[in-house]
């Protein structure tokens, strides 16, 4: 649950669209993917797990499972620059045949953790 908390942060994810600004709630930005609460827990575990040995470097890729419904994917880590890294997700829901891409930020705060930013 601690990774889920993590990311209620991003529950104010904003789109700019020709000046006006529309927030998503998490609920509907995970639905949106295909992956379950429980998916999303697994592959912010795998995330956290990645960055968690410090600074990350461009190419790492880690895999993800989650035995309990089946869905799966890889996350690579495409930059870092400053605190900040960006990763790219390639995620398989359960039941779907097509692999989707999703990608996040995350950004050490002070205290060296890593959050999940927009």
């Amino acid at each position: 649950m601690k990774a889920f908390s993590s990311i209620a942060l991003a529950a104010a994810v904003t789109l700019g669209l020709g000046g006006v600004v529309l927030a998503k709630p998490l609920s509907r930005i995970i639905s949106e993917t295909g992956l379950s609460p429980e998916d999303f827990e697994v592959l912010s575990a795998t995330s956290d797990s990645m960055l968690a040995s410090g600074t990350p470097r461009a190419g790492k890729e880690r895999e993800w499972i989650n035995e309990s419904t089946g869905s799966k994917g890889t996350i690579r880590v495409l930059e870092v620059r400053d605190n900040c890294a960006s990763l790219q997700h390639f995620i398989r829901p359960a039941g779907v045949s097509q692999t989707r891409q999703i990608r996040t930020r995350r950004c050490r705060d002070a205290n060296g953790n890593w959050i999940l930013t927009p």
